[in-house]
């Protein structure tokens, strides 16, 4: 069984005066085995050494690599992916992040939910972003 999608979305539509690209919806209805991931940061899965940069779209890059990287691990692939949640430290770098955040998620539409935060764990993290999939039975 595939989870259905409802009340699927583009940013682009929403914030149109935001250059965004992501596809969403305002919910998932999935049955299987449910997958938490740890918020995931621009960071080395198996060092934990972050990574060598400040930009927020190499941080995103490494975040969202860290989550294919970790569903797989569980089983599962990205179609699979029913909820994120986003953390940023900038609201300046919002469309930086969810413009790459979108290359990953094309075509699956989770229900996203977007928080501004003064401060992650580390203070080079710009990102951080919490997944939740259902591998289906």
């Amino acid at each position: 069984m595939t989870h259905t999608r409802i009340r699927k979305f583009n940013t682009a539509d929403t914030y149109p005066e935001q250059k965004l690209d992501n596809d969403l919806c305002q919910a998932v209805v999935a049955r299987g085995a449910t997958v938490f991931l740890r918020g995931q940061c621009p960071q080395d899965l198996d060092t934990a050494v972050n990574i060598d940069s400040h930009d927020p779209v190499e941080q995103t890059h490494k975040v969202m690599q860290n989550i294919q990287q970790l569903i797989q691990e569980a089983g599962g692939e990205m179609a699979h992916l029913c909820k994120v949640v986003v953390y940023i430290t900038d609201v300046r770098h919002r469309e930086a992040i969810y413009r790459t955040m979108g290359e990953y998620i094309k075509d699956i539409h989770p229900v996203s939910t977007g928080l501004c935060v003064s401060a992650l764990a580390r203070p080079d993290w710009l990102v951080e972003i919490d997944a939740t999939f259902v591998i289906p039975d």
